[in-house]
């Protein structure tokens, strides 16, 4: 077995039990997340989609604290587009900045460019997108006007954050949004400077987008803070590519795999960030149907022992 790196911490997130959509009537209990996350061996665990878990510090700080968890990243994961929604997305800056900073500070390691939590960044809410999810070449672009709203809104985001609650925000390019294909990406760091936000980059949704995960890595390597796992099933990936389907539906078939049993090369990405030396946090990521949640330990405690028999 590889000896672990005590520079990175294995954490997860509440999407590995099916938790994207609060409206979900199919969704588990928060507290039975933590259960199940402080079961599968994790000290923290990412706070979920705003309206998850409840913003109450008692309640929340008490129970995390009762399990040995903390809260490594908040999330905006909404449309980031519309200019007439910002006064919402500043709102849930605030309310999660505010929270997860007045919880107990997870451990900051050496090395680490910026403390946790973070506050994950993606945009979301386009069905145009959603259907052509992976399909870089059907995919429609912004125009120039509404790709300037969109980094404005994620300027503001970014600002507040950083000048009112000292989090970093992190941007995460996500399937079937619009940040997701090579050069939405490339364009993104073009006009947001690290000063303003950093990135997190998911291995499941740069493949899954057509990018090399080991090559988008080493390219953005100076602009990356925090780092997502999730691993895909290649034949369940081949047919869905040739469906008509939402990313979420996809997930619900299964697109997503526990880490090591997909075609994601994690060895290179061991590889990879041992050679740059990557410090930090990383969340591993299986978005399922919470009606298939039942298997979410045994799919953890197997993504856990691949990474640990790689190195992580």
């Amino acid at each position: 077995m590889s000896q672990a790196d005590p520079h990175i911490t294995i954490t997860c997130a509440p999407c590995c039990w099916g938790v994207d959509d609060v409206a979900n009537p199919n969704l588990p209990g928060w507290q039975k997340v933590l259960d199940e996350a402080a079961a599968a061996g994790f000290g923290g665990l990412e706070l979920g989609p705003y309206g998850y878990m409840p913003l109450d510090v008692e309640t929340v700080g008490a129970a995390l604290q009762e399990r040995a968890l903390s809260i490594v990243a908040g999330t905006i994961f909404d449309d980031l587009v519309n200019p007439a929604n910002r006064d919402n997305l500043l709102r849930q800056t605030r309310e999660i900045c505010a929270f997860i900073t007045a919880l107990p500070a997870p451990v900051r390691h050496d090395r680490q460019r910026f403390p946790a939590p973070y506050l994950t960044v993606m945009d979301w809410g386009h069905d145009e997108r959603d259907f052509a999810a992976g399909h870089s070449d059907r995919a429609p672009r912004l125009s120039d006007d509404a790709w300037a709203g969109m980094v404005e809104n994620i300027r503001a985001i970014s600002d507040c954050a950083r000048d009112e609650y000292d989090v970093r925000a992190t941007i995460h390019p996500h399937a079937g949004g619009y940040i997701e294909f090579e050069d939405e990406l490339e364009r993104l760091t073009v006009d947001i400077g690290p000063d303003v936000a950093g990135l997190c980059l998911d291995t499941g949704h740069l493949a899954y987008a057509g990018m090399d995960p080991v090559a988008s890595l080493r390219r953005y390597w100076d602009r990356l803070d925090y780092i997502h796992f999730k691993d895909i099933d290649p034949t369940v990936f081949d047919r869905v590519m040739g469906e008509k389907i939402r990313f979420f539906e996809a997930c619900a078939e299964g697109v997503m795999c526990p880490i090591g049993q997909g075609n994601i090369d994690y060895p290179a990405i061991r590889a990879l960030l041992s050679e740059l030396g990557y410090a930090g946090y990383i969340t591993i990521e299986q978005e399922r149907d919470p009606r298939n949640a039942d298997g979410v330990l045994g799919d953890l405690a197997a993504s856990r022992a691949f990474l640990a028999r790689t190195g992580f």
